[in-house]
Order: C-alpha cells, then sequence, then structure tokens
C-alpha cells in the first residue's frame, strides 16, 4: 500500500512538472514558431514577384510621372463575382508641377476595357500599352484637373493575387492585394509609393454582402438589389495599400481609448465558419495597440479605425492601411499567429504612416515591423522574450544588400536581416538614443516617404554619430553577415591575468565589419563571470584582457547582438 502511494506521489509529481513546463513553454514556443513561419514566408513570397526589378520598374513607372501629384481618387467599383467581372468609375485629381509636360502616363492594365475618358469633364483620345493609359494634353504648371476613366473588365490576377475572385461555402470571398505595382490591374492610378493622396472608395455588390476598404465608412445605400459602401481616407494613402474585400462576412467591434481621450476604434470581420476562432485571435489588438503606441508614438490613423478582415490568401497578411488582411488558415482560434497579427498592425507606423520613398526602401517597411514583433515581446515579456523571437528569424544573407535588394523584395534579406539590423543599430546608439531615434523618424516623416537616407540623417542627428560605417557595411554595401574565427589564451603575469584575444574576419560579403561586441569572461571560482564591450576597427583584432581571476572560457557576443558566427580556433580547443 505504501509503496503505490509512493508510486501515486511520484506520478503527481511529474505531471505537475510537465503541467509547469508546458505553461511556461507554450507562449515561447508558440512565438519560436509563429517567428519561423513568418520568416519562411519570406522566401514563398518573393517567387511570386521576382520579375519586380529595377528595369521592370523603370518601364512601368515612366520619369514623367514625376511631373504630377494625385491628389484624390474617387473609386466606384460594381462587381460581378459569378462572372468574374468588374465596372470601374474612377476619378482622379491631379496636380501639375511641371510646365513642361504634353502627356500624362498613368498606369492602368490594357485588358480592361474603357468606355469613356474624360480630361476636366471633356471626353478626349488616348493611346495604351500594356500597362500604360497615355493622355496627351496642354496645362499650365499649378493647376489642378480632372481625370475621369469608366471602365469594365475582369482584372488580372497577378503577384500575389491583385484582384481574386475566389469561391467559398456560401458565395465569394473578392479581395485585392497591389503589392508592389499592380494598382493598375483593377483601377488606373499613378502607382509609385510616394505619390500618395486622399481616396474615397465606393463598392458595390449583392445586398448580403459586406464590402470594405480603408478609411471610414461614411454611409452605406441600397442600389436595386445591390448595397453600396462608401469609405474614406482622412489620411494619405499610397496606391498599392488601398483595397477592395467584400464578402458574407459576420463581424464584432471594440474601441481602445488612447492617453490624449481619442478613441480608436476596432472591427474586425471573419466568415461565419471563422468567426468565433477570430474572436479568440484578434482579441489581443488593445495590448498592441497600448504597447506600440508607446514605443513608436500614437497610432497614427485614429480618425479612421483599424480593422482586420479574413481573406483567401494562403501566404500570409497583408497590411492594407486601416484594414489588414489575414489568410483563412491563419486565423487558429488558439493565438498561433499572433507575430504576424503584430507585424500587421506595426506596419500602421512602418509602411503606412512613413510609406518608402521608393521600392529600395522597403526594409523600412518590413525590417521594421519585423524588429517590432521582438520589441512587443520584449516590453511584455522581457529581453529574453526578445532573443527568443529574433533567434528565430535569422538567416543566412549572403546573397543581395539590405538596399536596394534588386528582385528580393519580399525574401528573408528584407523582412530578417532588417530586424537584425536594427537591433545592431541600437547596440551600436544605446537604448535612450535609438528609441528616440524610431519615435523622431515617426514624427517627422508621419503622412510622408522617407528613404534610406532620410532615415540615416535622424539616426546621426539624433545620436550625434557619423554612421556612415555602419550604414555602408549592413545596408547600402555589404552583403552576408561577419564570419569570424577567434583564439584565447591567458598568461600569469605579477599576480594578474592578461587574456589575449584574437579575431579574424573571413567572410566574403563585405571586407571589414566595424562594430561593438561584448566578450564574456567565465571564472572558475564559483561560476563567476563578467563582461567587457569592446570595438572592433580591424580584420584582424587583438584585444587585451587583465583580470584578478584566470578565465575558463571566453564567450563573444552572450546577448546576440550580431548577425555573427564566431567559430572557436580548431588549435584553441
Amino acid at each position: 500500500m505504501a509503496k503505490s502511494k509512493k508510486i501515486l506521489l511520484i506520478a503527481a509529481l511529474l505531471l505537475i512538472i510537465i503541467a509547469s513546463l508546458v505553461i511556461y513553454l507554450f507562449p515561447r514556443v508558440e512565438r519560436l514558431l509563429s517567428a519561423l513561419k513568418q520568416s519562411g514566408q519570406g522566401l514563398s513570397l518573393n517567387s511570386a514577384v521576382e520579375q519586380i526589378d529595377d528595369e521592370y520598374i523603370e518601364e512601368y513607372n515612366p520619369k514623367s510621372q514625376k511631373k504630377f501629384d494625385v491628389l484624390h481618387y474617387n473609386i466606384l467599383i460594381e462587381l460581378f463575382p459569378e462572372d468574374k467581372l468588374i465596372n470601374g468609375n474612377v476619378t482622379l485629381k491631379i496636380l501639375l508641377n511641371d510646365h513642361e509636360a504634353d502627356k500624362l502616363e498613368l498606369n492602368f492594365y490594357d485588358n480592361l476595357k474603357i468606355d469613356k475618358l474624360l480630361l476636366d469633364g471633356k471626353e478626349v483620345q488616348f493611346e495604351r500599352t500594356e500597362t500604360s493609359l497615355i493622355i496627351p494634353f496642354n496645362q499650365t504648371a499649378g493647376d489642378t484637373f480632372l481625370v475621369n476613366v469608366i471602365y469594365e473588365g475582369q482584372p488580372k490576377n497577378l503577384g500575389f493575387g491583385s484582384f481574386n475572385f475566389d469561391e467559398v461555402n456560401k458565395g465569394y470571398m473578392i479581395y485585392t492585394l497591389n503589392e508592389p505595382v499592380f494598382a493598375s490591374t483593377w483601377y488606373p492610378c499613378v502607382d509609385l509609393p510616394d505619390d500618395k493622396a486622399y481616396a474615397d472608395i465606393y463598392i458595390t455588390n449583392d445586398s448580403n454582402y459586406t464590402s470594405l476598404s480603408n478609411g471610414k465608412l461614411v454611409g452605406v445605400k441600397k442600389i436595386g438589389t445591390k448595397k453600396q459602401f462608401h469609405w474614406r481616407t482622412f489620411y494619405p494613402i499610397s496606391t498599392y495599400l488601398i483595397t477592395v474585400y467584400s464578402a458574407l462576412y459576420k463581424t464584432f467591434s471594440d474601441s481602445y481609448v488612447t492617453e490624449k481621450n481619442d478613441t480608436i476604434n476596432l472591427f474586425y470581420y471573419a466568415t461565419e465558419e471563422k468567426l468565433e476562432d477570430a474572436r479568440r485571435d484578434f482579441s489581443n489588438h488593445k495590448n498592441y495597440i497600448k504597447t506600440l503606441s508607446e514605443l513608436f508614438g500614437e497610432y497614427p490613423f485614429v480618425r479612421e479605425k483599424y480593422g482586420i478582415a479574413e481573406f483567401g490568401w494562403k501566404i500570409g497578411a497583408m497590411e492594407n492601411q486601416t484594414i489588414t488582411g489575414i489568410g483563412t488558415k491563419f486565423i487558429t482560434g488558439r493565438k498561433f499567429f499572433q507575430d504576424m497579427m503584430i507585424h500587421e498592425f506595426a506596419h500602421s507606423w512602418w509602411g503606412n504612416a512613413v510609406g518608402p520613398k521608393t521600392w529600395k526602401d522597403i526594409w523600412l517597411n518590413e525590417g521594421f515591423a519585423t524588429y517590432s514583433e521582438a520589441l512587443y515581446w520584449e516590453k511584455e515579456a522581457g529581453v529574453d522574450a526578445l532573443k527568443t523571437t529574433l533567434t528565430a528569424k535569422d538567416g543566412r544573407f549572403v546573397r543581395g544588400t539590405l538596399y536596394n535588394p534588386v528582385n528580393q523584395l519580399f525574401s528573408r534579406l528584407v523582412y530578417n536581416k532588417g530586424a537584425w539590423v536594427l537591433h545592431m543599430l541600437r547596440k551600436e546608439v544605446g537604448d535612450e538614443n535609438f528609441f528616440n531615434i524610431l519615435r523622431n523618424y515617426y514624427q517627422t516623416f508621419k503622412y510622408k516617404n522617407a528613404s534610406t537616407e532620410d532615415f540615416k540623417n535622424i539616426c546621426e542627428r539624433i545620436s550625434k554619430r557619423n554612421l556612415k560605417q555602419f550604414f555602408d557595411q549592413w545596408i547600402y554595401k555589404g552583403e552576408g553577415y561577419i564570419e569570424a574565427e577567434y583564439y584565447w589564451s591567458t598568461t600569469n603575469t605579477n599576480g594578474n591575468y592578461i587574456t589575449e584575444i584574437s579575431i579574424n574576419q573571413l567572410q566574403n560579403g563585405y571586407d571589414i565589419y566595424k562594430f561593438p561586441i561584448d566578450i564574456k569572461l567565465i571564472y572558475e571560482n564559483d561560476n563567476k563571470y563578467e563582461e567587457r564591450e569592446f570595438y572592433i576597427n580591424n580584420k584582424h583584432e587583438k584585444l587585451m584582457i587583465t583580470t584578478k581571476e584566470k578565465p575558463v572560457d571566453i564567450i563573444l557576443d552572450p546577448n546576440n547582438w550580431l548577425i555573427a558566427d564566431f567559430e572557436l580556433n580548431a588549435d584553441n580547443k
């Protein structure tokens, strides 16, 4: 009997230990799995847009487009899901910046049939190429004018899926995904990320469908058997972020009151089958708002909303301004993809409010949003959570530079190396400077567009340091990461221990990386240790450390601040 009780007691203790481990490890494993999935997403994402390189962009966006500034889009889209057709009626209000301009080149795919084109209310002739609509005209610099295009047809589904009519259980799920240069598959535009404009978007579909877009819902009206939803942006938006969703959505909502006593309305949309899972998965967004606002500054679209809509994309999620799309399979009811939710919400600051000046600057979107995941978990759960999140995003960034990644716009290089570069910048300038940089960068370029050089200038002004070397080696010129071997030895001299450490850089991606490094010295007495910080300025560096105790081990970069592989020389092992 006593033996049975002892066995039962041991079994109970084992169950308690296992349960404790599950409670402790599950959130960390969950974040690790989510991060791994997100980092893997970069590889599969990039294959869909590998043709988008400098040559493609130069042809797609002729230099003449810089002579114009689109001020406003009035977009009316009527959906015919059964036939996979749309009717469009789009009016662009445009400012002419250059008196020498004699033609306007809009981006607009030629498979859509134009029924009528009006310039300031008068029907005019036009020319077309595969991706351009060319309108000759004679206007005076400083003038604004209206271009109205009435058209119809079946939009091409390019890139990640620029216009989709997905058949679902009880109907259709219609959605768009324009990034980077496919907005023109369904509406005429100047498809440059830095030509931000305001927009009114009207979506008409059968009356049992809910139709969503950017900004704030300002009206819904019945038109026969159909229903038209009118959305309006109160903040400027890039063309690639303008979106349409229309489905048999069920909805729920929430709100968040900011420190300034402003109310942010939160709206969530999911199909009936995913509604309860969505309630659980989306429930942390009030906390995301609180934490990221504390880190970066107030949520930038307070007058509009933040929303999430389920859509059919099988690869991941898309940060369309104020209405993120989350792929159906990522709504699980188990919060497995919190990092994805945080990443897309962080784009509200990095990508949407502060937009990229060109697609060469895409890391300012994706690297910043990826590092925001780590910053969120650091603030919520401590530095170990940050390390776990970042470690899952490591990778061998051998090919390509972070600035102008050519045809790797959505690769691990941009997402993961971008996050690590921000982490290393934080080490380089210190925490206080780093977070001041982020907040200042956001405030300076909010509702505008920034280049990598703009960000560098902010960094140098706040830190009062010349960061040319840092930006050259990690962003502009360097490919890959630090690869080095090291050797160390200790001698006893007059009662002190002198440890010599040799670090030899071996990488091919960049000749000499210069960086701060922590070195951990572990002593033989009572497992004591200490850390020293040094700055590496040479390809072959020798460091001398004097201590009272004898080190028994040396660890380089113990806190994982660097994208680096440090291998102990075989003769030193």
